[in-house]
């Protein structure tokens, strides 16, 4: 067993849970050298080659040993930003990461050739994070939703940016979170705050009790390095401007990286991402969408799929625009659940339905130039 202080840990969002997993765990090997330093750390950021981790009282550079990324690569896994780590000192004073312990909680989300990738571990709180300006988009944040509804982690819509609708609007901050409040149910708590302000701390309070860790998810510009300086009490994260015509934001954070709270707890900002594929199997999708399952008994046929059957009562009740969202991730999951072998015939199938398509589009108009000329031919001598 491997001591450590969980008064010291506790600050970096070391919980009972996780402190009776640490102090089961030995070292992971026979090999490994019992007079060395051994020592129970968190990771707050994840660069190619190396890893920063946190033993409670300084942060160290660490490289992973090859033994640990062979054995997380075979998983399909990596260290991800949050995850607890054992790290010994080596003989040239350098910190390598021996075993990660098993996360209690992961956001994953697919990438863009359908592999899985952590974003952060071990997450009690997703501040889903939304600007009232032209970021708000209602469709991305159901995928958010989607994104975080499977790992476990609490979600929390934070609409950022409200002194920027008050000013367009008077009315609007209320219009615009009435409309996430019908679209993600009454068990999301939905919070608007101007992120640069010390009322936006005080709104999330209770999620930010010592040993809680946070995550700040949204789009770039949403102002979630903002609203991370405004939790930490200074100018921590860099910050930018947002372009007039969409809001959007550059990557002025370019990696995710943990920081501990002056009320300890701990907040993990993230970059922006502009391509947003949850890692949601069609069960879990159907629990985000109750609203979908709960009215699809009551449709007409038993089979119905909610897309053009009569007597649809999906169709019927639920927002189109939620509607389309539901099969667009629904879509998504059946295609990252394929196997190799399916992939490859269901591409076959839409190589043969395209060229099926471009032969009568074709031949549409091969018919249309016929009659054209002979329309022309009419009229000559």
């Amino acid at each position: 067993m491997i001591e450590f202080s969980f008064d010291t840990l506790r600050p970096l969002g070391l919980s009972p849970q996780m402190a009776q997993t640490l102090a089961t765990t030995d070292l992971p090997g026979p090999g490994m050298d019992t007079a060395a330093t051994h020592r129970w750390m968190r990771s707050t950021a994840v660069h190619r080659e190396t890893v920063e981790v946190h033993d409670g009282q300084q942060q160290h550079s660490a490289r992973c040993a090859a033994r640990l990324t062979r054995e997380l690569l075979d998983a399909g896994s990596a260290l991800a930003v949050g995850d607890w780590v054992l790290c010994t000192l080596g003989i040239h004073q350098q910190w390598w990461v021996q075993a990660r312990v098993p996360p209690l909680s992961q956001i994953v989300r697919r990438d863009a050739d359908g592999s899985r990738h952590t974003v952060v571990s071990n997450v009690d709180t997703a501040l889903l994070v939304m600007g009232l300006d032209l970021d708000f988009n209602v469709q991305r944040l159901e995928r958010y939703l989607a994104l975080v509804g499977s790992s476990g982690v609490f979600p929390v819509v934070v609409l950022t940016k409200a002194d920027v609708a008050e000013h367009a609007a008077p009315d609007q901050v209320r219009q615009r979170v009435d409309q996430v409040r019908a679209r993600v149910g009454a068990h999301v708590e939905v919070l608007a705050v101007d992120a640069r302000t010390d009322a936006a701390a005080i709104a999330l309070s209770p999620y930010l009790a010592m040993g809680q860790t946070l995550v700040l998810l949204g789009s770039s510009g949403a102002g979630k390095s903002t609203l991370t300086n405004s939790l930490l009490g200074w100018a921590r994260q860099d910050t930018g401007a947002v372009r007039e015509h969409d809001s959007r934001g550059k990557h002025t954070t370019t990696a995710r990286s943990l920081h501990q709270l002056p009320s300890g707890a701990c907040v993990i900002d993230t970059p922006g991402v502009r391509t947003l594929r949850p890692d949601v199997d069609a069960h879990t999708l159907g629990q985000l969408f109750e609203d979908v399952s709960s009215l699809a008994g009551t449709c007409r046929f038993r089979n119905c799929s909610h897309q053009d059957e009569p007597g649809c009562a999906v169709r019927a009740n639920v927002n189109p625009e939620r509607l389309k969202n539901y099969h667009k991730l629904l879509r998504e999951s059946r295609r990252d659940s394929m196997g190799a072998l399916e992939r490859q015939q269901q591409l076959a199938k839409w190589k043969v339905r395209s060229r099926a398509s471009r032969q009568r589009a074709s031949s549409e108009q091969d018919q249309g130039d016929w009659g054209h000329g002979r329309s022309a031919n009419k009229g000559g001598p």
